[in-house]
């Protein structure tokens, strides 16, 4: 790869670091789609003993790139992205994939496939991660800057990503005990 199209993929990925997303930081500001990704790849990584007949090579790719499509559209949060979002989220993302060079066209275009369809046991680990991630987030920020439909999401939200994994059912119980804790703690200091 020549080092200007090296350059150029990092330059559109710095995006990241001035996208925001819906949740806050434990400090208090608003969190980055990049900081999401990296937090998402260290849940992959941390992983991998618990999961040792999945290529976790595979998944922390899926993690590092899985949102790159905000690159060219901004983060919408779940409740309110529209499926005319998604589509159009994934034609941008599609355009410039296509557009890069080999072989890192070939391979991102293959995880974002894989990812798609949701089918591999490595697909299903990065897209429950992902969920994980921003409700152990959500938990990590301060409540007042969680949405009304927020506090039900909290409690239902990725329950059937799980579901492939005993390990990931307990995991999502414990955050979800996290929530319900966070949630009374909330009410007693009203």
């Amino acid at each position: 790869m020549e080092p200007k199209q090296y350059l150029d993929m990092l330059h559109t990925a710095v995006r990241l670091k001035d996208t925001t997303r819906h949740c806050d930081t434990p400090g208090g500001r608003r969190e980055t789609v990049a900081e999401h990704s990296w937090r998402l790849a260290l849940m992959a990584f941390w992983l991998k003993d618990e999961f040792p007949e999945l290529d976790m090579n595979r998944v922390v790719s899926m993690c590092l790139i899985h949102d790159l499509g905000e690159c060219f559209t901004g983060d919408i949060p779940v409740f309110e992205k529209t499926t005319a979002h998604e589509a159009r989220e994934e034609a941008l993302l599609t355009a410039w994939v296509d557009a890069l060079p080999e072989p890192v066209r070939e391979e991102m275009g293959s995880l974002y496939q894989e990812m798609n369809q949701l089918k591999t046991p490595e697909a299903k680990l990065y897209k429950a991660l992902d969920g994980l991630e921003a409700l152990i987030s959500h938990n990590e920020s301060d409540i007042s800057s969680w949405e009304p439909n927020e506090y039900d999401l909290q409690l239902t939200y990725a329950l059937d990503r799980m579901q492939f994994s005993p390990y990931l059912v307990r995991l999502r119980e414990q955050v979800r005990q996290d929530s319900l804790e966070k949630i009374r703690q909330a009410k007693e200091r009203k």
